[in-house]
């Protein structure tokens, strides 16, 4: 049988606020525990997926050799684990190549170097091919862990002092989710009617606690959990580095277009690659 793995999203975006529960409470311990199990919902969605990918119809003949880029940690593990086999079935012959960043594999996929990749939201690959012209599109979205904010100096936010050193991603699309969540939990303002998916720092109208933001690229902060007071962490590169979502002091509930997608480029988009990745 086909699987699929949803829709691309539409433009309205949504927001709610997920806090990591504390042991107080019988009530949120049951929604901690509830927390726990998302931990391991990619694994979870990888093994359903491979489970309908070995039912799928496709092509048997041989497809030739491709290469499917991503970012180390779940979303490589997602193509070597749900998408990798079947299109094996179909005949294709698939390299798997790693990065580091959220620049080199939207245009190693533009260059012809890589047939697709999964690393980002429908917002980021959105604004990257509007910015550096390029002609790229998604085609389903994934399951995706969440974006959360984590600390070594701070058991609850509530505790947060003035001048706390805030690291956030320094690519704007998820430096806009860092800052809502700062919104959503007192620790920044912004006016009313601020468009959530480009939310910056030039936006913010009141910082009660004089926070200071740190820009860094997505895959350091991880490791800037230790020196940071406060760190924004997206979710992928968290479980990448074996983080516990239960850590975080908060975690977002995304909007959908926050969700990763497997990209191609446009020109592919109706091709044999293409279909068979979505069924």
């Amino acid at each position: 049988m086909p699987f699929r793995l949803g829709a691309l999203p539409g433009t309205q975006a949504t927001r709610s606020k997920i806090h990591v529960p504390t042991k107080e409470s019988i009530q949120i311990e049951k929604e901690r525990n509830q927390l726990k199990k998302s931990t391991v919902f990619l694994l979870g969605s990888v093994l359903v997926l491979s489970a309908c990918g070995d039912e799928s119809e496709g092509s048997e003949e041989a497809a030739g050799d491709i290469t499917l880029g991503a970012t180390a940690g779940p979303y490589s593990d997602m193509l070597s684990e749900a998408i990798v086999p079947g299109l094996e079935e179909k005949g294709y012959s698939v390299d798997i190549q790693e990065f580091s960043d959220y620049v080199y594999p939207n245009n190693a996929l533009a260059n012809e170097e890589i047939d697709a990749n999964l690393f980002q939201h429908t917002v980021y690959l959105e604004n990257f091919t509007e910015e550096n012209n390029l002609d790229l599109v998604g085609l389903i979205t994934v399951p995706t862990a969440p974006m959360g904010l984590y600390s070594d100096e701070y058991s609850d936010l509530s505790d947060v002092a003035e001048g706390t050193e805030v690291a956030i991603p320094n690519d704007p699309t998820n430096a806009a989710r860092a800052f809502i969540m700062l919104e959503e939990e007192g620790l920044s303002e912004f006016e009313d009617g601020i468009d959530e998916l480009t939310a910056s720092a030039r936006d913010i109208t009141g910082n009660p606690l004089d926070l200071q933001f740190v820009e860094l690229e997505a895959a350091q902060l991880p490791r800037q959990v230790g020196s940071s007071a406060l760190t924004a962490v997206p979710g992928n590169f968290a479980l990448g580095a074996e983080m516990d979502l239960l850590d975080a002091l908060a975690l977002e509930n995304m909007p959908d277009q926050y969700r990763n997608v497997v990209a191609v480029r446009a020109e592919d988009e109706d091709g044999q690659l293409a279909s068979d990745i979505v069924e």
